[in-house]
């Protein structure tokens, strides 16, 4: 009997150590193979230590996301940390006493935290105009070219060198076309982020006023420039000889198909896109590339900016779960974490020290391409115009970029008339918000 109630008490005070672990909730945009291992990185840390439990919960694409925290938080139920796509940020920066910023989460919870050792490609996007980061960078990408060698070689191209100009993108997409190597030379995912936006960053051409956004929140689009003008009018002619297939909008959902069923020799997408790639393009190899650029605009290539999403922490929690969310943190920035993440994934390294993990271990030499995205991105020093861009209502602009793209395939706008309604239905969203928000 003694025995017996020495293990009750025994089980008891284990349950009450198990009971007292406090849970932090993380809501996030990642489906799938990518939502498992967040699940895992979260499984990990809970095992490393007995205090905190991080709790991913999936609650669909990013702008749904970024929906349902807005929601939660206005009724308050936000959770701790929340996932933000980088196009989210200007939202999040505006929604004054919801968001506690990580710089000052770390220095308050006395966490080590040194801003200088994440790349200023990355890092950049998500500091105030005093250089403070807001929000915990995670899944970072950027846009790169992938090819089908085995299409390149028959069509007598060489299958190791990928077009680095527009111009050889079109010689290319030509040849392979007329060799019979392939019925579409190329296509791409996100009209906007990459044809648009990246575009720009890629030839040093201003996005918006004030910095593109980041230094006032009343600013003004810049697309409807003279060389984005002349990009989306070859992209239209070269729709129309079919050398270029329209993916569709948003994301472009229907590129990745073209390319996998050996459709389209080229497409332009995400970095994170590699390992869906290389898992559904078993037919052929798949070459890397960065993306092309017009070889007669100054500045031309400069740098492509990044895509994915940070972490944002949430004001009104309870004092204890910071302290776990700035330990996650730590955790989740070390090099080994990082690597482990981003190089199944496609995603950037968001330190230097985790890049240098990775080399250490001999990741780029085993998987040759693995470095395009981290050297398109520091090509070159960001720029006022490359370093990304900051806009309020954002995801709604990009739905208008889509919608004057697709006005302009279906032949009722010219180029210059499709770029110049994106300025104008852009900056009314603009102005909306800034009015809402100053």
């Amino acid at each position: 009997m003694t025995g017996l109630l020495l293990s009750t008490a025994a089980f008891a005070v284990i349950a009450g150590a198990a009971s007292a672990q406090t849970e932090i909730q993380l809501w996030h945009a990642m489906g799938g193979e990518l939502g498992q291992r967040l699940e895992a990185i979260a499984t990990d840390f809970n095992a490393s230590q007995t205090d905190y439990k991080i709790v991913p919960v999936f609650k669909g694409t990013y702008a749904e996301t970024l929906t349902a925290g807005i929601a939660a938080f206005r009724a308050g139920e936000q959770p701790a940390i929340m996932q933000v796509f980088e196009v989210g940020t200007g939202t999040m920066m505006a929604a004054k006493g919801a968001v506690y910023p990580v710089y000052q989460l770390m220095a308050d919870q006395g966490e080590p935290f040194d801003p200088a050792a994440f790349l200023p490609s990355v890092v950049g996007y998500y500091t105030d105009p005093e250089g403070n980061m807001l929000s915990m960078p995670f899944n970072s990408s950027t846009p790169i070219l992938y090819y089908n060698k085995n299409v390149f070689e028959a069509a007598g191209l060489d299958p190791d060198t990928p077009p680095k100009t527009w111009a050889e993108v079109e010689a290319f997409s030509r040849q392979i076309m007329a060799s019979g190597a392939a019925p579409c030379g190329f296509t791409t995912g996100w009209v906007s982020w990459i044809q648009t936006e990246n575009f720009s960053a890629w030839h040093n051409l201003p996005i918006g006023t004030n910095g593109n956004g980041f230094g006032n929140v009343d600013s003004e689009l810049l697309f409807n420039n003279e060389t984005v003008a002349r990009h989306w009018n070859n992209l239209k002619t070269w729709q129309d000889e079919g050398l270029f297939q329209y993916g569709g909008p948003v994301g472009g959902n229907d590129a990745a198909p073209k390319f996998y069923a050996q459709e389209c020799a080229m497409i332009m997408n995400s970095s994170a896109s590699r390992a869906g790639v290389l898992a559904n393009a078993t037919a052929f190899e798949v070459g890397f590339g960065m993306l092309p650029y017009y070889d007669d605009v100054a500045g031309a290539p400069q740098n492509s900016i990044i895509g994915g999403a940070t972490l944002w922490v949430l004001q009104g929690r309870p004092a204890e779960e910071y302290a776990g969310m700035a330990k996650f943190f730590t955790y989740l920035s070390s090099p080994e974490v990082q690597a482990d993440w981003f190089e199944p994934t496609g995603y950037l390294p968001i330190t230097q020290a985790s890049y240098d993990f990775s080399v250490a271990r001999g990741f780029f030499t085993a998987n040759p391409g693995a470095d395009i995205p981290i050297n398109q991105i520091t090509l070159n020093p960001p720029t006022e115009n490359s370093k990304g861009l900051r806009f309020g209502n954002y995801v709604q602009i990009r739905d208008v970029i889509d919608e004057e793209f697709q006005a302009l395939l279906g032949g009722s706008k010219t180029a210059q008339e499709a770029l110049d309604a994106v300025v104008a239905r852009g900056n009314a969203l603009i102005d909306e918000f800034a009015a809402a928000n100053q």
